[in-house]
């Protein structure tokens, strides 16, 4: 008898584009020069403080396992972060280092999410976000999303979509991929809303830092009720060490503890000593020049979009994508993106990644490439379009 894979991996969703990168990697093979504006990772190396750091603690040769929640001098640093940058008090003991961003989501919806409970989310949206919930049993409700509402669910449409079933709500800001930010005033709303319904808020924030000309507002700084993750891997770029965090309700303390034992052990010694220096006064001016960098990026990409014929509803005021409507160009933009790469040698996402909210009319830039390679693939862009 064969084996059977487990029903829960049914309604996992892949990652279209790893099929484009896949593909971007054989016609690199070939010799051919691929601009990719695909993959969501900073092209900037990891900074050399933190790098020093990691060097510095691996030499000690006591690379051993830390506690589970992980080093407290690390948690402590991070409590001191958020009181310096949003002026609120945490007790380190709510903060939990993890295995990136994803390990946060995992802790954080395995304390607090049971089988057949529904989160709500915004259609787009990351998709491994819903994947999480599929592996605990629970469902994501997705609730189409636009312009209107800079692409961010509101208080309005959470009560709107809530159910018995209804567990909590997820929301990511600025978000991927469409770079938008929920004011202040309507974060608080939603979660006020989400409170007097009775559920669990949990806030996406690892692309808090990679903010241009607008502040990113915490869910902290409305409630300590509230569950936050957050990474090294963006705004800090230490994507390949994978480590984040995730803040816990108090009364989530211990059983975060016990899960965390359990799947992790512990967050990688190293990258958690060399998380460390990240939040060095040298290594933070590093780190707001890339951003300045990445400010200048997003700016050229969306003049240049718009002079193509893209519509873009929402001028991207974080991360380091941009979502741009291509229905003027082709009803189906994954094709688009296989026939941009063949032809052009660009690699884009295509929005079938992000759910399923006019998903054939979208493509997502990243601009994590150099204004050179940039100004390259918008010349290849203009190629593919007008031929």
């Amino acid at each position: 008898m064969k084996s059977t894979v487990a029903r829960r991996m049914d309604g996992f969703s892949p990652f279209y584009v790893m099929e484009l990168l896949q593909r971007a990697k054989e016609l690199e093979a070939q010799g051919k020069e691929i601009i990719h504006m695909e993959i969501g990772e900073p092209d900037f190396p990891t900074p050399p403080c933190i790098v020093e750091a990691a060097m510095k603690y691996i030499q000690t040769a006591e690379v051993k396992y830390t506690a589970a929640a992980g080093l407290t001098e690390l948690r402590s640093e991070i409590s001191r972060f958020y009181q310096k940058k949003y002026q609120v008090k945490i007790d380190p003991r709510r903060i939990f280092i993890t295995p990136g961003a994803s390990g946060a989501f995992l802790l954080a919806l395995g304390v607090s999410l049971n089988a057949e409970e529904e989160l709500l989310m915004a259609d787009p949206c990351y998709p491994c976000n819903h994947n999480f919930v599929r592996l605990m049993g629970g469902k994501a409700k997705f609730i189409n999303v636009d312009g209107q509402t800079d692409y961010q669910l509101s208080a309005q449409l959470i009560q709107q979509n809530w159910s018995e079933k209804t567990k909590g709500v997820l929301i990511a800001s600025p978000s991927n991929p469409t770079g938008t930010i929920i004011s202040g005033q309507e974060l608080e709303r939603s979660i006020k809303q989400v409170s007097s319904l009775g559920g669990h808020f949990f806030s996406d924030e690892i692309y808090h830092g990679l903010v241009y000309g607008k502040k990113a507002r915490s869910a902290l700084e409305f409630s300590e009720d509230v569950f936050v993750i957050n990474s090294f891997s963006k705004y800090f770029g230490m994507t390949g060490w994978r480590i984040g965090w995730v803040v816990v309700p108090e009364n989530f303390i211990d059983a975060a503890e016990r899960l965390a034992q359990t799947i992790f052990i512990s967050t990688a010694t190293h990258s958690q000593y060399a998380a460390l220096a990240a939040f060095s006064d040298r290594n933070i001016a590093e780190l707001e020049a890339r951003k300045a960098e990445f400010e200048l990026r997003r700016d050229f990409l969306y003049e240049n979009l718009l002079r193509l014929g893209f519509e873009i509803a929402v001028k991207p005021e974080g991360a380091f994508y941009i979502y741009a409507n291509c229905s003027r160009f082709t009803e189906d933009s994954f094709q688009f993106a296989k026939d941009l790469l063949e032809q052009q040698g660009l690699a884009v996402t295509p929005g079938k990644d992000f759910g399923n909210n006019r998903e054939n009319c979208h493509i997502r830039f990243a601009y994590t490439a150099s204004i050179a390679k940039i100004t390259t693939g918008i010349e290849r862009l203009e190629k593919f379009i007008c031929q």
